[in-house]
């Protein structure tokens, strides 16, 4: 039994949400829109101020997609209303981010700058040059573009130098012992 996809989802009064044929899902609220196409076997059901997901049988494949279809509509709904937001912090002597036009240019101790677009509506600042809030609607699409900036240099163990997430912790290693 999926305790997660037995459980109903909350709508607030500020966002709609129009289920469409083929579980075809349009959430809108606050700060923009989302869709998603869901499976099929599925059905979703709109009661006033909350939705539900119910599915056919018992076979695996029911059982697997019921869970992960909750969740997803759940952070739609979440999205929509309060967003996502992923935070980096840089480390090192010399490392440093700018976001220029709709790029965020990494100087990394590379011999060029890396530069990474910015997806549509994504929100990125860069605040003292190494603190990087990344800010959007899609749960997706924010954790998606965070892991591809802390890509570019990924914390190392011994001084901890690279990018990292805020609450991340790194495990450190001991260096050399002089005899």
């Amino acid at each position: 039994m999926s305790r997660i996809g037995n459980q109903v989802i909350q709508v607030p009064a500020s966002v709609t949400v129009s289920i469409g044929p083929d579980n075809h899902v349009v959430v809108k609220g606050p700060k923009g829109q989302l869709e998603s196409r869901f499976n099929q076997r599925l059905g979703i059901k709109q009661d006033n101020d909350h939705i539900e997901i119910t599915r056919p049988n018992e076979e695996i494949f029911s059982k697997k997609i019921h869970g992960t279809t909750r969740a997803l509509l759940a952070n739609m709904v979440k999205g929509v209303t309060d967003g996502f937001t992923k935070r980096l912090e840089i480390r090192g002597v010399g490392y440093r981010a700018q976001v220029q036009d709709n790029k965020v240019v990494l100087a990394m101790g590379y011999s060029h700058l890396v530069e990474l677009e910015i997806p549509e509506h994504v929100n990125v600042t860069v605040v003292r040059n190494t603190d990087v809030t990344i800010e959007g609607i899609d749960k997706q699409v924010v954790g998606e573009f965070a892991a591809k900036i802390r890509s570019v240099r990924k914390p190392e163990p011994y001084l901890g130098k690279g990018i990292r997430y805020v609450d991340e912790y790194v495990p450190r290693k001991a260096g050399k012992t002089a005899k």
